[in-house]
């Protein structure tokens, strides 16, 4: 075996991977050919390079580790691309290692070169020399793990897998915990035990079993209301008594208002990014309308964009631990989250539309909290019917929201499948227009080749539904480019091994989906929703 591709393996072993996701390539044949022999690392071969960096995107978000994707020159990076992108906007831990063509021709304009990778990751480097091997993937997983997570690319010429002289295997580099002091402490202690109606923004740092569990503890040992930051519904039980809301691009104006009634905001977790703040309306910025106490891994994070009143760059759970032992009695909390999680409960509390043969996403989320009570892995792919998940799908403490800043479009099919393949035992749950169906939906292959219980529910109203909306209101009735002329769904994954269903009525989709989360392997329900009713707020009440 050729050192730099054993080396490499190993690497990827002494760095806690045990599953790739890739499109296999002629340039990094070396590497391919060592994955066959070892039994710690499941290979997963996907139909695109967008998928297989989106899995490994949605591995990483499940384990907390850099996901792994390998991709063969410019064309496959290309393809990756949107993957690097997202992991950059998501702060999410990504490496991507290409297979570049022979060191001679780098440069040189020959067949399948070029570095289409670049502007979006925290690093992009060229392993020339096989001495520098270990080092080179140490160095990778530490930069897209280490402060603000996010993707590296590697690019390895096809020549240098041939090589031998390649230095040892390199390991995990653990880094040591920051502890703030006492000073720092009864800083954050006398903000808190004067405040009347605190509200902790969770961000997505805290995802770890460890670091729900210290939030739900925090919150209510100390009598806090919780809202969650962008497509991180999960990191606290809805139904939670100090479950106050979650944050993203459909968060009303009422509600805002009454989050802006906090007198402090502990922002743990997240980086306060825009789609969060609702573009620094909340926390307003650059000087919030109440004490800020932010807490994130990165210090350049802090005081970026919102003036703090005390900053911590560590580990959220680290923080949170620190007040796992001690309790602030406040009485005068209670009625404060009492009254941010009945507005929450209301909102979620399902009407359906006026007109009952009218098919909604929202009839879908509906139809998945009664059937799930929130037990579910969601997987939300692009536009704007997300926001009737968000509203009408209350997550419990087994349950997961999976979704992407960028909100890229074709991002529900690869993610299910590394989803999937991580927590079997939950349903998996991907919801995606028709739009995003049509750009991955080749995924399902993978997905039927190796049995894995997912569940696409396909919204198909025969429309690129966000873009027609936008359409709408500037240009009134001059839709272009936005009607799209769709496959019967239920076949098409009939054909691929799937279970294929379809529903044209509320009742029907409850009871399609019902079937569909009772199936053992790959399900696919596609449901024929309105375009008129394309969000919650398009429907009169």
């Amino acid at each position: 075996m050729p050192a730099v591709a054993d080396t490499m393996l190993r690497s990827f072993l002494g760095h806690d991977v045990d599953r790739v996701f890739c499109v296999a390539g002629e340039s990094y044949l070396p590497l391919l050919d060592a994955l066959y022999d070892c039994a710690e690392i499941d290979v997963v071969g996907c139909r695109h390079e967008g998928s297989a960096g989106f899995a490994a995107l949605a591995d990483a978000k499940i384990t907390r580790r850099a996901g792994v994707c390998l991709v063969s020159r410019a064309p496959g990076a290309a393809n990756a691309a949107i993957a690097v992108h997202a992991a950059a906007e998501d702060a999410t831990p990504l490496v991507v290692f290409v297979g570049d063509v022979p060191s001679r021709e780098l440069d040189r304009e020959t067949f399948q070169s070029g570095r289409p990778l670049g502007d979006r990751a925290k690093a992009v480097w060229t392993l020339h020399d096989p001495a520098s091997t270990g080092d080179t993937v140490r160095r990778a997983f530490r930069v897209a793990e280490s402060g603000t997570p996010g993707p590296v690319v590697v690019f390895v010429p096809e020549d240098v897998f041939d090589g031998d002289g390649a230095d040892p295997p390199s390991t995990r580099v653990e880094p040591g915990r920051v502890v703030p002091g006492d000073r720092e402490l009864d800083t954050v202690r006398g903000l808190l035990g004067s405040a009347h109606r605190p509200l902790l923004l969770a961000g997505s740092t805290l995802d770890t079993p460890r670091g729900r569990a210290l939030l739900h503890g925090f919150a209510r040992r100390h009598g806090v209301a919780v809202v969650t930051s962008n497509k991180n519904q999960h990191l606290l039980d809805n139904r939670h008594p100090c479950y106050a809301g979650h944050l993203h691009n459909a968060t009303g104006p009422g509600q805002l208002a009454e989050f802006d009634r906090a007198d402090l905001v502990l922002a743990i977790g997240t980086r306060l990014g825009q789609t969060t703040t609702r573009q620094s309306r909340f926390p307003r910025g650059p000087e919030p309308g109440q004490p800020l106490i932010h807490v994130h891994p990165d210090a350049a994070r802090i005081g970026g964009f919102h003036q703090v009143t005390a900053g911590f760059a560590m580990d959220p759970a680290d923080f949170l631990a620190q007040f796992a032992e001690t309790a602030v009695p406040h009485p005068s909390r209670d009625e404060w989250c009492l009254r941010l999680h009945r507005i929450e409960e209301e909102r979620a509390r399902w009407i359906p539309p006026p007109h009952p043969d009218v098919v909604t996403v929202g009839d879908i989320a509906a139809a998945l909290d009664e059937l799930t009570a929130g037990a579910v892995t969601v997987v939300v792919d692009s536009g704007t019917f997300t926001s009737w998940t968000y509203r009408y799908l209350r997550f419990s403490g087994e349950g997961r929201l999976v979704g992407i800043d960028s909100s890229s479009m074709g991002f529900g099919p690869g993610a299910a499948l590394a989803v999937a393949a991580r927590e079997p035992s939950v349903p998996t749950v991907v919801v995606i227009g028709d739009g995003g169906f049509g750009m991955n939906g080749g995924e399902l292959a993978t997905l039927c080749e190796r049995r894995l219980p997912v569940v696409f529910v396909v919204s198909d109203n025969g429309s690129l539904g966000t873009i027609r909306l936008h359409q709408q209101r500037r240009y009134p009735d001059r839709g272009i480019a936005t009607d799209l002329a769709n496959p019967d769904f239920r076949l098409l994954a009939q054909a691929h091994g799937a279970l294929g269903l379809s529903a044209e009525t509320p009742a029907e989709v409850r009871t399609c989906l019902a079937k569909a989360l009772e199936h053992p392997g790959p399900s696919l329900v596609a449901v024929r929703t309105s375009r008129e009713y394309l969000t919650p707020a398009t429907v009169p009440r």
